[in-house]
């Protein structure tokens, strides 16, 4: 098991990429605290857990990253529980806010910016303070996005959120390695999860053309990502944005494949994702 006797903290982990990575750092040996806003999915994951035989390795934390001492309280959990902290991915997100940037309402960008970029900001200071406290390491894992390299594949907001993401991420690695800490960023490229539309066969079938490789991609192919990134085989990589995504970045014909005028920027309004509070959409008439 890569992570025996490991303890991380996933936020965002009762769904999507997140429930994913809950599940395979528990079955790879980790103790993990899941921090979810939803607490309706946080209970559905502590059922599906105690069927897997995890019940005595899992927490949940109803929380949400944007707010300080919510996140300090994930962290004091996981201390508090099992003993220590050697792993934090700030993987909570949302899709937030929708449509070109001079149909964006400031108080929608500020709460993307709150959820996306705050939250891992919180989930590095909390984190670092209690690796500083034990003093022999740990790791930090954020969640960025393909969009992060490139303003076409998702919601623009959301897309300038993702590459502050990965700039904390290489900043916080210069000043972090001395401790034996390290930080990376995962980048998805396209992903099947309920936000993309996990039921929906058109979806899929989008998404599959999203990218060079020739289907899309799964959660659990973030995952494992993310169990290699959190294990001591991955001890020399810090500071860096791994991009899990079929090769997506890497081709130019992104946007014309994921046919962008009748996904994100044909939306205006704001979404919650799967937290569970309601979301505000309205399509865009044609310019």
């Amino acid at each position: 098991m890569l992570l025996a006797d490991k303890v991380a903290v996933i936020t965002g982990g009762a769904s999507g990429i997140g429930r994913a990575a809950s599940l395979q750092f528990l079955a790879e040996g980790a103790s993990v605290v899941v921090a979810d806003l939803n607490a309706t999915t946080g209970q559905a994951f502590l059922d599906l857990a105690g069927e897997r035989g995890f019940s005595d390795r899992v927490r949940f934390v109803a929380a949400d990253v944007s707010r300080e001492e919510d996140v300090a309280r994930i962290v004091e959990t996981a201390v508090t529980e099992f003993g220590r902290l050697d792993c934090m991915f700030n993987n909570a997100g949302i899709p937030g806010a929708l449509g070109p940037l001079d149909e964006v309402k400031v108080e929608d960008w500020d709460f993307t910016m709150a959820v996306l970029l705050r939250g891992p900001f919180l989930g590095v200071k909390h984190a670092v303070r209690q690796f500083k406290k034990q003093g022999d390491g740990g790791v930090i894992l954020n969640t960025s996005s393909g969009s992060a390299s490139g303003g076409g594949a998702g919601p623009r907001v959301y897309s300038i959120a993702k590459a502050g993401v990965e700039h904390l991420t290489t900043v916080a690695s210069v000043d972090l390695a001395p401790y034996r800490i390290r930080i990376n960023a995962i980048a998805p490229g396209a992903i099947l999860t309920e936000i993309s539309g996990q039921s929906d066969a058109e979806a899929a079938e989008r998404l599959s053309k999203a990218q060079p490789w020739p289907e899309h991609g799964l959660p659990s192919d973030i995952a494992d990502a993310a169990v290699f990134l959190a294990s001591d085989r991955a001890r020399f990589i810090t500071g860096q944005t791994l991009r899990v995504d079929g090769g997506l970045t890497a081709d130019s014909g992104i946007e014309r494949r994921l046919s962008r005028g009748e996904s994100w920027g044909s939306i205006s309004g704001l979404h919650h994702g799967t937290t569970g509070l309601k979301s505000e959409l309205r399509r865009l008439k044609p310019s």
